[in-house]
């Protein structure tokens, strides 16, 4: 599993909550990529992550970019 993390990236909001044991509610990023047309997209990413946060978590949309996971888009 170490030689994982080098593939890894967090966020700086989902380090944090990591950090501080705060729920992580992990998201797919097909919706932004390929599920929806722009704007509306864009549009329902940010509506599900407000929601995530408003009931207390901390959203992980999860992603491939440039070889890398990352966890948490900003």
């Amino acid at each position: 599993m170490a030689n994982l993390q080098k593939y890894i990236e967090y966020s700086r909001e989902v380090q944090q909550a990591r950090e501080n044991n705060q729920p992580i509610v992990a998201l797919e990023s097909t919706i932004i990529s390929h599920g929806m047309p722009y704007p509306q997209n864009v549009e329902m990413a940010t509506t599900v992550e407000q929601i995530i946060r408003n009931n207390g978590a901390i959203p992980a949309t999860i992603a491939i970019i440039d070889g890398k996971i990352k966890i948490g888009l900003e």
